[in-house]
């Protein structure tokens, strides 16, 4: 009997453990999904029209909803994991603030208290930023987005979105990031990625002076790993939680048989010390590699071809423990 005991403690993660998942326990997931594009054409740009039920992507109801129906599995799969729901849920790539209703209302998530934040952007693909808080958790204080500017100009990119929530008396910020690609080449789409820095920057330091060093939760999708030159803006502000992760080469994306670590969370020095960031790699959204032998993640499209997955990205999520 005391050996079966030993063996059974063995097989539980620590995450499980007693007083992990309890109400000093917060659970922040970010996630980039991957042109989460509705399925009607509204008229609004190339994107929109080819991810529609008559464009070249042939973008269905059924499609739409098969994709809705796989990130909220994903979600509570996460949540098993967890042993809660995530009380924030960062996104990008997301259309408009339709998609992430009928994502909140038409699937196994309805049973949940999620609320969302959304602005549309001027990125010239028609993706934006979002946050989706719990009721439960959280309530709202302010919210606001941001747009980098590049050579004097705004960019037609996503904007920086930026949310403050109340959590019993204490104030947590939230910056959600989709910096712009390396689309045109890394070098030359650099300076664009070093603007969108700097803007995260500036509300850092904004925000820490305004709260006596606040509770400050940066995520995204940064399009760059850990290593590159505009991380260094912030590390005077901010501790980058995927370090560790990077150094293990493990990663959010695989191209061509190599992980990327491009998707993180930067945390201010309050929560550094309390905080933990996991990759999760959803099983039933992993898919094997031909091409490359090894797992990547399970994508909508391969090329122009419906493959069924939901995104060519893990999942992050950030534990914090107080």
């Amino acid at each position: 009997m005391k050996r079966l005991l030993i063996i059974l403690i063995m097989l539980i993660p620590p995450i499980y453990m007693k007083g992990e998942a309890g109400k000093d326990t917060l659970v922040v997931m970010f996630w980039n999904l991957e042109n989460l594009f509705d399925y009607h054409d509204g008229g609004t740009g190339p994107s929109d029209r080819e991810f529609s039920s008559s464009g070249s992507r042939i973008w269905t109801k059924h499609r739409f909803y098969s994709k809705c129906d796989k990130v909220a599995k994903a979600v509570t799969w996460i949540a098993d994991k967890y042993s809660r729901m995530p009380d924030i849920i960062g996104l990008c790539e997301v259309e408009n603030r339709n998609v992430l209703y009928k994502l909140l209302n038409d699937s196994i998530l309805r049973k949940y208290d999620y609320q969302i934040v959304h602005y549309d952007s001027a990125d010239k693909r028609g993706i934006d930023t979002a946050l989706l808080f719990r009721k439960s958790s959280f309530s709202l204080l302010s919210s606001s987005v941001h747009t980098p500017e590049f050579e004097g100009k705004k960019l037609s990119t996503r904007d920086i979105l930026e949310v403050s929530l109340d959590r019993e008396g204490g104030i947590f910020h939230f910056i959600i990031n989709h910096h712009p690609s390396k689309f045109g080449g890394d070098k030359s789409s650099e300076g664009r990625r070093f603007s969108a820095m700097k803007k995260m920057k500036m509300l850092c330091d904004s925000l820490i002076d305004l709260n006596d060093g606040g509770n400050l939760v940066c995520m995204g999708d940064f399009n760059d790993t850990p290593d590159a030159p505009q991380f260094e803006i912030v590390e005077d502000v901010l501790v980058n939680k995927s370090l560790d992760a990077f150094k293990r080469g493990e990663g959010t994306i695989r191209f061509q048989g190599k992980w990327d670590l491009i998707d993180m969370f930067m945390v201010s020095d309050s929560i550094a010390d309390k905080s933990v960031m996991d990759i999760v790699q959803v099983p039933f959204l992993m898919a094997w590699d031909n091409s490359h032998p090894g797992y990547k993640p399970f994508r909508t499209y391969s090329g122009p071809r419906y493959i069924g997955g939901v995104s060519d990205h893990c999942p992050i999520v950030l534990k914090i423990l107080f």
